[in-house]
């Protein structure tokens, strides 16, 4: 994670809301079932919202009940990075962008098939891009 004192971290204030730096810069966490893409049906690509990174398709995601838009799967297998987290007293597994390190929530090993995880993601740290009609 950056460190928020760092100055590089200038455009990342003037870019993102406060709300979006504290979760992906800062490692947050928003609370469960107010993120705006929690209950999201349309088509369409969530991109990481720092740096605009293809994350996950909407054909992959979810209702897994916890409050988080949660996806079995990212768009690709290099879309997304991962690293053991530690805080909390609990080890889980981090995921991030892999462009700007940008938090994005946390994988676990409780998802549907096929692949068994659930990408448990903040909606903070993305950003939706329907799908257009491409004819």
């Amino acid at each position: 994670m950056t460190d928020s004192r760092d100055p590089r971290n200038t455009d990342w204030r003037q870019q993102l809301t406060p709300a979006q730096y504290r979760v992906a810069r800062e490692g947050g966490t928003e609370p469960p079932f107010s993120g705006e893409y929690n209950d999201l049906k349309a088509d369409g690509v969530f991109r990481c919202v720092c740096c605009g990174r293809p994350l996950f398709d909407s054909e992959q995601k979810f209702d897994s009940g916890t409050g988080w838009p949660s996806f079995w799967a990212p768009t690709r297998d290099d879309a997304v990075a991962t690293e053991t987290d530690s805080s909390l007293g609990m080890r889980r597994t981090e995921v991030h962008c892999p462009d700007c390190q940008g938090h994005l929530g946390h994988v676990f090993p409780d998802g549907p098939k096929p692949t068994g995880l659930r990408y448990c993601i903040n909606s903070l740290s993305l950003q939706f891009e329907p799908r257009g009609d491409s004819g």
